[in-house]
């Protein structure tokens, strides 16, 4: 039971302070008014405080200091989370570019990496195992080189990606915390094989649980009709995550099976827009869960939904090996992007109609 104090200690403290944020950014005009937000993904109709990052972060952050050490990895992921919070509650406010988004997104991957935090090997589910940080590849920036071991640099992009994949998956009520809250459970539980032994993977787990109750606190509020949005503060969240998965010896093809709906709905949303000669960082109204509204789900409906498949994909990575995790992470794929390419034949085919 001992295992589960973080998940209920962060679950009590976002769900003590939320209330109060609410407040707070009601005050401070931290609002998401959808006649005034020139977003297209704006589907709700209501004057709706933003923000939500802060008691989600706080929440964690709180929890941490009882149960985490304060090593240089835990401090400097923490700090990165803060800087990256700053940026989302500024970004809440006055809705800053996306490239200046994205730049934050690169220094606080940085900031994590330095610490000490990589992905020194991948398991080969053939056989074999492939060391990263043996492989050092050199780089000229603006005439100065410098050299960058490959773990480094797919750390850096496992970061920046699963920040931006979540941030695309909070389109309706309570999509968001529920799939973070399943898959940092699934990974705190694999995590538990190493706990003992690994220092790493007892911080992941700790950590992994706090923010799984976090999240469930967060979304007694967020759940429709949410009375707080997540909003791009939440990207902190999105950074601890992807930093347990990377901790924890529960390798990353958990992380990318438990959230493997947001995941190939942003590949397919990047490869969408670039094959329209649209930026990849420009929103619309096309992810999945968009679509699912076009046909007349409702936002408790799809947050289920979600829910359902990410707790469905979690179990499994709970028990698969890593040559089963593959060929499930290939089906889904497969299954998702075929989905995804009829729901869009059928709503254009339906478009085309409204319009003779």
């Amino acid at each position: 039971m001992s295992i589960f104090l973080p998940l209920i200690i962060s679950f009590l403290i976002t769900t003590a302070l939320t209330p109060i944020s609410i407040a707070f950014i009601k005050k401070i005009g931290l609002l998401d008014d959808p006649k005034l937000h020139k977003h297209p993904g704006v589907i709700h109709k209501k004057i709706t405080p933003r923000g939500g990052g802060i008691p989600f972060f706080i929440g964690i952050a709180l929890t941490g200091l009882f149960f985490l050490p304060l090593t240089k990895i835990v401090i400097s992921l923490f700090t990165a989370g803060l800087i990256a919070l700053l940026i989302g509650v500024l970004d809440d406010k006055y809705d800053i570019s996306p490239y200046v988004r994205f730049i934050g997104n690169i220094v606080v991957a940085l900031i994590v990496v330095k610490a000490g935090v990589t992905i020194p090997f991948i398991t080969n589910p053939l056989g074999g195992i492939l060391y990263l940080n043996s492989i050092i590849l050199p780089f000229n920036i603006l005439g100065n080189y410098f050299s960058f071991a490959l773990s480094d640099i797919i750390t850096i992009l496992w970061i920046i990606w699963v920040m931006n994949m979540l941030n695309w998956s909070k389109g309706v009520d309570g999509q968001m915390p529920g799939i973070v809250a399943i898959s940092a459970i699934t990974i705190g539980l694999l995590s538990l094989r190493f706990a003992g032994s690994d220092h790493f993977s007892k911080i992941s787990v700790d950590l992994s649980f706090a923010i799984a109750g976090a999240s469930l606190g967060f979304l007694i509020f967020n759940f429709h009709p949410a009375k707080i949005f997540p909003g791009y503060g939440a990207t902190a969240i999105y950074l601890l995550l992807s930093t347990v998965s990377i901790l924890s010896g529960a390798k990353l093809a958990t992380a990318i099976l438990v959230m493997g709906i947001p995941m190939v709905d942003g590949l397919f949303t990047i490869a969408r827009r670039l094959l329209a000669g649209r930026s990849p960082f420009w929103h619309d109204k096309k992810h999945l869960h968009h679509l699912l509204l076009s046909f007349g789900f409702g936002q408790r409906r799809i947050a289920l939904f979600y829910w359902i498949i990410s707790a469905i994909l979690g179990s499994l990575a709970l028990v698969l090996s890593s040559k089963a995790k593959l060929f499930a992470i290939i089906m889904l794929l497969i299954i998702v992007c075929g989905t995804l390419i009829f729901l869009h034949r059928i709503l254009n085919k339906t478009y085309d109609k409204d319009c003779l």
